[in-house]
């Protein structure tokens, strides 16, 4: 019996810690957090704010286990994350097993080492009732908000939408960029660029300190520079340094592992906490850049080691945000002597926190900066070219330079070649090329961490969670946007002057947030009738009342009360008198019926309706594509989506159709369904273009194999590569070539499914969608999509396998009930809602939204 029970939140944490403490210690997972605010209904009591926590249904048998080794030792030590949500969970842990606060023993560390370890079990404190209030405060105050606003989303704009104290004001941010981009009004000028060549015939390539707003004033310079004597009017060359930037914090890792590495929020988070379990790095949520002295001698130690003397710099920064805790510290490698690790994946990002950690102590880089003005008197302008030279590389050594979106590529890279003031230069080439303003870019990840943190919105362990949320919720996304195009002027000087007009493509984006029509919709509503919710000096206001209440300077329940004593009549009050939200637009009327026709938010999504809701013949209806939304939509536009669906010749005996659904446009070939490629135009789609379709659909449809008479095909769907045989759908493992299944691969893929399925359920009652089934920690009940447990028998043992066998429907439906006494009542209210007409939605049959495939159809 181990006299120490020491608990931490993750299994991968245990682990390691497990291997610095001696016999006396067992270390167990709790495996995040074990309670919270029940999934049904507020939880919250909200005359006192007092939160009704339960513990969650899948860690009734962790918190079991737990209390079984609380009996067993003599003390037992919290050992979650230092964090505010690191305490809440040793409070809970506290709350549920009922430690003696004499015999529990809180210990924070911000690196998983044997040092840290150690010294923290020497230095233990008590829970800080600060830190849990201000995440109670948190966790109750989002509660409230999500729980009362989004009901009246269900009622005013459409049901199953969902709102969020950070989240919403994230999609503002969103939506609010794409009307700057769409309300921007791009202006051109003429921009001037030479390559000049000296004595030598080196080339210097220099950018005109001027442009022209009109044509003619770009082509009278040209004209003028045509027979001018271009010379060096002066040579400038200036030292600089470059300094490197602060050790990471949680943003600004998301931000350059977004840049350098192409990693999402969510993947570098991940790929951090993996880090932090196993030891490698100190604790990846801070907003500190702030490091240990142990950290400043380790690193200065390593780069003497590496690069010498002269590329040290030990030096310490200040974090610029007033919440940051300066006792934590930056992210950073817990020994800077292990330089890579086995994990491909894992290494990348150990690598850019290694070497940022490590050019944050070094030398500043020295550069030597030349400008070169090239011209003549006679001109209007001047031109410069620019260049420099790295003389000591200091930091860059370790980390290299990294542009931003918006950096010329050529600038400050060149190396210019020797001249002297008064050398005459030849023109190879002096071009103008007219260039129109580009509106601010659309918000990456990265981008958007960057500004919600600029705004104080949020902290470092929300910013991946709600970026995840708002495009689960689907109001945004990353589509790609396909460039436009447009005609521009260019001139080139070389022995004439030649001008043409020239195309160019212009605001295509891809992997850059976008707001949905439904986003667009649901901001508008929520900035119209919650403005002070969705205001951001607001929500970063709330954010440091939850700094003050973890500082003791707040009482958490009396900051909730400030905020819902004004919250809840607003809630009221909109959902009473606030007007339906549709994103209704008006494009004009059709020239065939004279009627009105709309742009708006239907029951299925974004669609055009013809015709007045109220009409005696009803109004038409057709879904918008993908790459169209309401806002932008035009009439011409609008109304070619009623030529869908359209018929084309039969093939191979079977009828031939073009259509769009839910899913987006397909083409149907008698009962089959094949998905025109994403952002092709189905209204482009001939009978040439859908035969081939077809043919690349039979191909992909045709057997690969046959097991027992019947044919196998394949194919690749959301999870991966599979195999089809007879309705069952196999998943390929890599292990496999997919591309070469050999006839044993795919017997033994088949033969395994089989048998697999074959033991998965030990009775099933199909007609009611319940079943008791094999699962990988035993047998559990499943009712729809929703999992239960079995609970034990009288004698407290549990149900064997032949015991299960023998159970009555009866019993197992009063097992359900016992978990959730709604689970069928719900499902008799969802079948008389289902039966009950909803007089105020839009007429199912209609032009272009019919009924859509299925995505397994297709």
């Amino acid at each position: 019996m181990s006299k120490n029970l020491v608990i931490v939140e993750s299994p991968a944490k245990a682990k390691t810690i497990q291997k610095y403490l001696g016999k006396d210690f067992e270390v167990k997972s709790s495996f995040g957090h074990i309670r919270d605010l029940p999934k049904k209904g507020m939880g919250i009591d909200l005359t006192t704010f007092t939160p009704d926590y339960e513990v969650s249904p899948d860690k009734k048998k962790i918190v079991s286990e737990l209390k079984e080794a609380v009996k067993k030792a003599e003390t037992v030590w919290l050992a979650s994350d230092e964090d505010r949500e690191g305490e809440a969970i040793a409070w809970h842990l506290a709350q549920e097993l009922k430690l003696d606060e004499n015999n529990a023993k809180r210990i924070v560390f911000h690196e998983i080492t044997k040092n840290a370890i150690q010294k923290a079990i020497e230095n233990p404190r008590k829970i800080d009732q600060n830190l849990v209030n201000a995440q109670q405060a948190r966790r109750v105050l989002d509660r409230i908000v999500g729980f009362e606003m989004s009901p009246v989303l269900w009622k005013k704009v459409k049901t199953g939408l969902s709102a969020g104290r950070v989240q919403s004001v994230a999609v503002r941010l969103v939506v609010e960029r794409e009307l700057e981009i769409r309300n921007f009004k791009p202006v051109s000028a003429f921009k001037i660029e030479g390559t000049f060549l000296n004595e030598e015939q080196q080339e210097i390539a220099a950018k005109l300190k001027g442009d022209f707003k009109k044509e003619e004033e770009a082509e009278n310079f040209l004209t003028q520079a045509k027979d001018t004597e271009f010379k060096v009017q002066n040579v400038e060359t200036k030292p600089g340094t470059r300094s490197a930037s602060a050790p990471f914090t949680t943003s600004t890792l998301q931000q350059e592992a977004s840049s350098r590495l192409g990693y999402n929020v969510t993947t570098t988070m991940r790929l951090a906490q993996r880090l932090y379990e196993e030891g490698f790095i100190t604790y990846m949520r801070t907003d500190s850049v702030n490091l240990s002295q142990e950290a400043i001698n380790g690193a200065k130690s390593q780069i003497i080691s590496e690069f010498g003397e002269a590329y040290s710099n030990p030096r310490n920064y200040t974090t610029k945000s007033a919440s940051a805790q300066e006792a934590h510290e930056a992210i950073r490698p817990t020994d800077f002597s292990v330089k890579s690790i086995g994990d491909a994946q894992l290494n990348k990002l150990y690598q850019l926190i290694y070497r940022r950690t490590l050019a944050s102590q070094m030398s500043n880089a020295k550069i030597e900066r030349t400008v070169i003005q090239i011209g003549n008197s006679k001109l209007q302008y001047q031109f410069e070219a620019q260049g420099e030279v790295i003389i000591f590389e200091g930091f860059l050594k370790a980390y290299g330079i990294i542009k931003n979106e918006d950096e010329d590529d050529e600038d400050n890279e060149k190396i210019l070649p020797k001249v002297k003031v008064g050398e005459l230069l030849k023109y190879k080439k002096i071009e103008a090329t007219e260039k129109f303003t580009r509106p601010a870019a659309r918000y990456t990840e990265a981008g958007l961490v960057k500004k919600l943190e600029e705004l104080g919105i949020g902290r470092p362990s929300t910013y991946a969670p709600t970026i995840q949320t708002i495009q689960n919720r689907e109001y945004v996304d990353k589509r790609e946007i396909l460039p436009q195009e447009r005609e521009i002027v260019k001139m080139t000087l070389t022995k004439e002057l030649k001008k043409q007009v020239v195309t160019e493509k212009f605001g295509g984006d891809k992997n850059k947030f976008v707001p949905t029509d439904i986003g667009e919709v649901v901001n508008e509503f929520l900035t119209n009738n919650f403005a002070e919710i969705l205001d951001y000096g607001f929500t970063a206001k709330v954010e440091q009342n939850f700094d003050d209440i973890a500082n003791g300077a707040e009482k958490w329940k009396e900051v909730l009360g400030e905020f819902y004593k004004d919250f809840h009549p607003k809630i009221e009050d909109v959902e009473e008198n606030a007007d339906r939200a549709t994103g209704e637009r008006l494009l004009g009327k059709d020239p065939k019926s004279g009627k009105n026709v709309y742009a708006r938010m239907g029951r299925y999504g974004a669609m055009i309706q013809i015709g007045e809701s109220d009409d005696e013949v009803k109004p038409t209806f057709a879904s918008l594509m993908a790459t169209q939304n309401i806002a932008t939509i035009t009439l011409e536009e609008a109304l070619e989506l009623f030529k869908l669906p359209f018929e084309l010749q039969d093939y191979e005996g079977k009828p031939v159709s073009v259509a769009v659904g839910r899913f987006g446009p397909y083409i149907k070939w008698g009962e089959t369904y094949i998905s025109i490629p994403k952002l092709e135009d189905p209204l482009s789609v001939n009978q040439e273009r859908a035969e081939e379709l077809i043919k690349e659909k039979q191909l992909a449809d045709a057997p690969v194999a046959h097991y027992k008479g019947e044919p196998v095909t394949k194919g690749k769907g959301r999870f991966g590569p599979f195999i089809k045989y007879k309705d069952m759908f196999v998943n390929v493992p890599k292990k496999y070539d997919f591309e070469n299944l050999s006839q044993n691969d795919i017997q033994e893929l088949i033969e395994a499914k089989l048998e697999k399925e074959a033991n998965r359920y030990i009775q099933q009652w199909e007609k009611e969608k319940i079943s008791i089934e094999n699962g990988r920690w035993g047998p559990f009940i499943k009712f729809g999509k929703t999992n239960f447990k079995i609970p034990k028998t009288k004698d407290d043992e549990k149900y064997t396998a032949e015991d299960l066998a023998e159970v009555t429907l009866e019993e197992v439906k009063k097992w359900i009930t016992a978990q959730d006494k709604t689970a069928f009542a719900e499902k008799k209210k969802t079948a008389a809602k289902k039966a009950t007409p909803n007089k105020t939605a839009a007429p199912k049959k209609t032009v272009a939204a019919k009924k859509a495939p299925k995505k397994s159809d297709k």
